[in-house]
């Protein structure tokens, strides 16, 4: 009763006793527990913002929770946190030549319909690639041939060699059955809904879906069984849809969720407060670092366009105040190059430190200065070169309470350097209209996570050509041909070898740092909270060393395996 009563008064006093009172005398808890052995299950959230709606691979900003990980499975996991590459469907792969590589899958896989899985399925899932609307389209024009050698063997031979993404797509992309798959047409193949019977080979099967729910039910012929040594231990996993962060915390600190992927406010203080919950690290940051958040300016409007003045507006943020105030700690600074801390090694440090801004307010007015922009009428704001007003507006979604606080301190930290600057919330689809369409002045945006390879990131930086509607990278419309000749050259740079890449990285790295297409500010949590009531033995920085998430490409990432090492919480006496 004590207890009970603590986390009464705790979820008081964050604003959360309504998300409290719909839990166990509510209906929050019956929603998130349903018929399922509660022992068996694991409950998860955090992923899912609106009802599943398919089960297609192919529907990468939308499909359930879990399709690709649990349902179908690639060929390769890639490990951020190792950064190594683990067989997974495949047993080994090489580069013959330059141009000709080959994948060798191993023995006795089988799809969950009994059927074998074989070189075949290889071949058709790359050859889908030649449909205009799948998402490797661009890379597949780079293809020669796709050859399946033998039952196990695929070669593929290049016209032109894309290493780095290729890379990427070996642990990103999963094989599909082609027995079922072939004869759809682009549309299904790209839009379908898969629902019915969704036929993988992955460690688990589709067994429902409803409005606030995504169900999956252990498969106990999984091939990995076997040939991995692994044992999934959650019979069943329950995805909840969201509905907001505040609830999710609610059901969390009660035990109805299992594993949040949500940013849950006071998380700090909570994971201290004998509620058994647990974050990755113990203390500050919590958290791993996951993407990168920048502040994007509209290149295509002045005084965006102006290289110096965003610098200016670079070395006038006070981040600082974000990761402490906005935060509590529970991000880090990003740095200047805004390069993931997995991606250490290919920051050119000496760069950094010659170009990189931090926070400076008279560092800022003297870059303005210098530049032309100068507060002609004396109400405190710079005006542009011609003498016409500078009001910019910095967009946030409304509801995204942490990004709408940090685009205060950020209008706030402009002000003090003569930038004026508004912050406004519009509705989410609104920001993404916005920014695709490029009417914007400020946004916010965190697109690229952790991943494989740094080309990934200049790709999103750097990207060209620039269209009428920017959907996936470059939203700040910056042309730099040199610099995507130098991404482009990046690509095609083997893996293996860090000088070559490094060499290229440097030089974008002075570009960016020069030109500021965009402005890194913070490292983006991959928000994870785990409740021990249940389950236990969860990734940890003194456990498993898994990235603990459901988030859509991280069990290919290797989260897939943290099923695995969970363990039933004991028995409380």
């Amino acid at each position: 009763m004590r207890k009970r009563s603590r986390l009464l008064a705790l979820l008081l006093s964050v604003g959360l006793l309504a998300a409290a009172c719909t839990g166990a005398e509510g209906g929050g808890s019956d929603s998130a527990s349903g018929s399922y052995p509660r022992n068996q299950t694991l409950f998860t959230s955090g992923t899912q913002w609106g009802p599943p709606s398919n089960a297609n691979p192919f529907r990468q900003n939308d499909y359930a929770t879990g399709t690709v990980g649990l349902l179908y499975e690639t060929l390769f996991l890639y490990d951020p946190l190792g950064d190594k590459f683990e067989p997974w469907l495949a047993e080994k792969d090489q580069w013959v030549d330059d141009k000709t590589y080959e994948v060798t899958l191993r023995d006795g896989l089988t799809w969950s319909d009994g059927k074998p899985i074989t070189a075949e399925d290889v071949a058709f899932t790359i050859n889908l690639g030649k449909m205009k609307t799948v998402q490797y389209n661009p890379l597949y024009g780079s293809i020669d041939s796709v050859q399946a050698v033998d039952d196990k063997t695929t070669k593929v031979t290049f016209k032109e060699p894309h290493y780095q993404q290729w890379a990427n797509w070996v642990y990103f992309n999963p094989i599909l059955p082609k027995h079922l798959w072939e004869g759809k047409s682009e549309k299904d193949v790209t839009q379908g809904a898969n629902f019915d019977k969704p036929v993988g080979s992955g460690p688990y099967l589709y067994e429902t879906h409803d409005q606030d729910r995504m169900v999956w039910k252990r498969n106990d012929k999984w091939w990995g069984k076997d040939k991995l040594g692994l044992n999934m231990k959650p019979k069943y996993i329950v995805d909840i849809v969201n509905t907001s962060n505040e609830a999710a915390l609610g059901q969390v600190l009660q035990g109805d969720i299992d594993l949040s992927n949500n940013f849950l406010p006071g998380i700090a203080s909570l994971v201290k407060g004998g509620y058994k919950l647990q974050t990755y690290f113990k203390d500050a940051p919590y958290m791993l670092a996951a993407n990168t958040t920048w502040l994007i300016p509209n290149t295509k409007k002045a005084p965006m366009n102006d290289p110096a003045f965003r610098r200016a507006l670079a070395f006038s943020i006070d981040t600082d105040k974000i990761v402490n105030s906005v935060y509590s700690n529970i991000v880090e600074k990003a740095n200047p190059t805004g390069l993931l801390p997995i991606w250490d090694k290919y920051i050119d440090k000496g760069v950094v430190d010659q170009l990189g801004p931090t926070y400076d307010t008279s560092e800022a007015k003297g870059i303005l200065e210098q530049a032309g922009y100068r507060d002609t009428n004396g109400d405190g704001f710079v005006e542009n070169k011609d003498g016409s007003p500078i009001s910019l507006k910095l967009a946030t979604p409304s509801g995204w309470t942490d990004w709408n606080e940090a685009a205060r301190v950020i209008t706030d930290s402009a002000k003090s350097a003569g930038i004026q600057i508004t912050a406004e919330t519009p509705a989410a689809e609104v920001v993404q209209d916005q920014r695709e369409s490029g009417q914007f002045d400020l946004i916010l945006n965190n697109d690229r996570q952790m991943d494989n390879t740094p080309w990934r990131y200049y790709e999103y930086v750097f990207g060209l050509p620039v269209l009428e509607q920017q959907t996936t990278i470059n939203y700040g419309r910056y042309e730099n041909q040199q610099a995507w000749d130098l991404v482009s050259k990046l690509d095609g740079t083997k893996v293996d070898d860090l000088a070559g890449m490094n060499a290229i990285t440097s030089q974008l790295q002075r570009i960016q740092l020069t030109d500021e297409p965009v402005i890194p500010l913070w490292y983006n949590g991959l928000w994870s909270q785990y409740s021990n009531n249940v389950w236990t033995n969860w990734p940890s920085d003194q456990g498993p060393k898994l990235v603990p998430t459901m988030w859509h490409g991280y069990l290919q990432r290797g989260s897939i395996k943290m099923l695995a090492e969970l363990k039933p919480a004991p028995e409380e006496k």
